[in-house]
Order: C-alpha cells, then sequence, then structure tokens
C-alpha cells in the first residue's frame, strides 16, 4: 500500500464522521465567503465610466434638508459646469408594496441624460417623456420584474413626501448599473406639492481634471447664506451613506471571526478524537522506525485534505451558486449583483489551509509524547 493510500483511508475510515467534517467545513466557508461579499457590495460602491465626472450637492445640515430651485441659475454659471439636473427622491410605494425595491426620483429629462451619459434611453422614448409632464421613465428590470410595458400607468403612494404621484410609462433605459430606478418630471411634483425644493442636484464636470475645482467652486458659491451644500464626488456621496449603517465592516469582521474560531473547534476536536482511536496503530508504526515528523505529515495531510475539500465544497459551491442565481430576486433587491471575487476565494482557501494545519497540531504533540509501550497499552 502506497502512503497516499493508506492517508486516504485512515481519512475514510469513518466515512460518517469525515462527511460530516467536510460538510461543516463547506457550509463554514459558504458563510464566510457569503458575508464577506455582501459586506464588499455594502460598502464599496459600484462605479461606471461617467461617476468620475459627476458630482453631487446637497444640504451641509443633512441629506433630508431640501435646497431652493433657485440655486440651479448659480450653479449652471459655475466655470466647468456642463450640466446640472434636480435630483429629488421621493420614496414612493408601488402596488400596496411594504417595501418598494426601486427607487424614484424627480429630474429635469433633458439635463438627466447630460449628467447620467451611461443611461441608453431610445430618442422617440426620450421626446415623449419630454412632452409628457406626467410621464416618466422605468429601469428594464423593474419592467421585467412587475411585467410591464410602454403606456402602462405606474402610481406611487407617497412616503417621504404628501402627495401621491399618478404617472404613464413613457421609455424604458438600460446600461446603468442599477436598472431598477424610475424617473419623472421635478415640474410634475413642484405641482404636486405646490412648492418648489430639491433634493440634491447633480452636476456633470466637464472634465475629471476640473471635477475637484468645480467642487470647491460650488461649495464657495453658497457659503454663508441660507441654504450651504456640500458638493462631493458621486463615490464619496455613496459611501455617505454606507456610513448611515454604523460600523458594519467591523461587525461582519466579527461575525467571520466567530465563524473560524468556532470551527477550528470543531476541526481540532474531530482530528483529536480521530487519531486519539488510532493510537495502537501509531505506536506499531513508530515501533516498525517511523520518525515523529512521519507521523505528523501523516496527520497532517488528512487534516490539511479534510479542510480543502470542505473549501472546494463551500467557496467553491459559493462562487457557482451566486454566479447562477438572480441575487436581485433572492434578496428582493436589496443587492444589485453578488461578485465572488478571486480575492474572496482566496481567503476562503487560506482560511481553509490554516484551519488544515492548526487542527493537526494537538493531535501530532500528543502522538509525539506517547511512547511505543503506552501507545500498544491504547484500546482502539
Amino acid at each position: 500500500m502506497s502512503i497516499e493510500a493508506f492517508i486516504l483511508r485512515n481519512a475514510l475510515r469513518n466515512k460518517r464522521r469525515a462527511a460530516l467534517s467536510v460538510l461543516s467545513v463547506a457550509v463554514s466557508l459558504f458563510l464566510f465567503v457569503t458575508l464577506l461579499v455582501a459586506l464588499r457590495e455594502i460598502t464599496v460602491p459600484i462605479e461606471d465610466v461617467g461617476s468620475s465626472l459627476r458630482v453631487a450637492v446637497r444640504n451641509k445640515v443633512s441629506i433630508a434638508t431640501p435646497l431652493p430651485a433657485r440655486q440651479r441659475a448659480v450653479l449652471e454659471r459655475i466655470p466647468g459646469v456642463a450640466a446640472v439636473t434636480p435630483f429629488s427622491y421621493f420614496g414612493g410605494l408601488y402596488r400596496n408594496e411594504k417595501f418598494t425595491t426601486f427607487a424614484q426620483f424627480a429630474v429635469d429629462p433633458v439635463a438627466f441624460t447630460n449628467v447620467f451619459l451611461d443611461a441608453n434611453l431610445p430618442a422617440e422614448q426620450l421626446s415623449a417623456w419630454i412632452r409628457d409632464r406626467a410621464s416618466c421613465i422605468v429601469g428594464v428590470d423593474t419592467m421585467q420584474r412587475y411585467g410591464l410595458k410602454l403606456g402602462d400607468p405606474m402610481k406611487l403612494a407617497g412616503t417621504f413626501w404628501a402627495c401621491d404621484l399618478d404617472l404613464k410609462i413613457a421609455g424604458v433605459f438600460e446600461g446603468t448599473l442599477d436598472d431598477r430606478s424610475v424617473y419623472f418630471h421635478q415640474k410634475y411634483l413642484d405641482e404636486a406639492l405646490n412648492s418648489s425644493v430639491v433634493g440634491t442636484w447633480w452636476v456633470r464636470a466637464e472634465s475629471i481634471e476640473q471635477a475637484p475645482e468645480v467642487i470647491d467652486r460650488i461649495n464657495r458659491a453658497f457659503a454663508n447664506t441660507a441654504a450651504e451644500v456640500r458638493a462631493e464626488t458621486e463615490r464619496a456621496f455613496q459611501l455617505s451613506f454606507v456610513s448611515m449603517w454604523g460600523n458594519i465592516k467591523i461587525l461582519v469582521s466579527s461575525i467571520c471571526t466567530v465563524v473560524v474560531f468556532t470551527l477550528l473547534l470543531v476541526s481540532v476536536s474531530t482530528m483529536s478524537m480521530a487519531v486519539r482511536e488510532r493510537f495502537r496503530e501509531l505506536a506499531v508504526l513508530k515501533a516498525l522506525g517511523f520518525q515523529r515528523r512521519d507521523l505528523f505529515g501523516f496527520i497532517l495531510a488528512e487534516s490539511f485534505g479534510l479542510a480543502m475539500a470542505g473549501a472546494l465544497f463551500g467557496a467553491g459551491g459559493a462562487w457557482l451558486f451566486f454566479h447562477t442565481v438572480d441575487i436581485q430576486a433572492l434578496s428582493n433587491g436589496i443587492f444589485i449583483s453578488f461578485d465572488v471575487t478571486p480575492r474572496i476565494l482566496g481567503q476562503a482557501v487560506l482560511v481553509a489551509a490554516a484551519l488544515g494545519i492548526v487542527s493537526s497540531l494537538p493531535p501530532s504533540v500528543s502522538v509525539a509524547r506517547t511512547s511505543v509501550v503506552d501507545g500498544l497499552k491504547t484500546l482502539d
């Protein structure tokens, strides 16, 4: 019998225990990978080509505090500004849902397409949207999810604003990083509220080089006014929402640590039990001339093999699962994508490798300290 076959036979001696060991590693690493991917999706905002040119302008006091519509004229005169659109979050509920997964924003239709250049909207649909103040455009993902078509009504019950919207779908856009949102006329919202306020302004700079200067000019333009603003890059604006979750990175990292530590205790216990049952066999191997390092190699290979098998099923299964499942439907629209990156897979494999090495140390030390005579006295 070869050494490889000997190690494999020992690892599979108790097939139920071996299967449960591999399964515990697999489930734990699946959870580990899921948590890391979720943390990445929450804390690392997705970006497109035009995001480096876009600047978000919000009230300096709070993002929930609206801005006066008269600021637009000032923004459009600032050097380096190519386009400006209001961007007011509506937050309505659709079809009596308790939680609607797609966001709705009031914008200027003409300026919107100049600020968000990545939105693909047919020219005839854009013209229809511009002409009809009570119309809207809807992302292709939302259209498919609800089975909507052009011309269908879209009624939104107001929650954040004290009004309801009765819209008609004039166009379908795609190509953005989030093809779920709904956009309608800012003037329609003004009429419904009988006032003219804006949630935020979105600005497109003429070039990447001018973006930092545009941010500084905007902040200075409204300094010491009744509605001071805070201009920031799109990425900084997105990260400000992440900060509202509190220190979620510490929370997720703590859960991952607990998962790994618990798995380590289980693996050490399992390997110690498996080796203790074979003390007489290991004592015989010592008597035949095998050195301590040889016995340690056998135990390490067995432990490492079981851990890596668990990594294959756990981390590999996570990669396969999240690459085939519709994560938007599974998460009810919370996550747009759920990309298991090579770096996260590498972390899972490293955890499994460390687990295999560490869990082999206690039984190896026990075997090393046990003499041949004491080992032969041990009952199987």
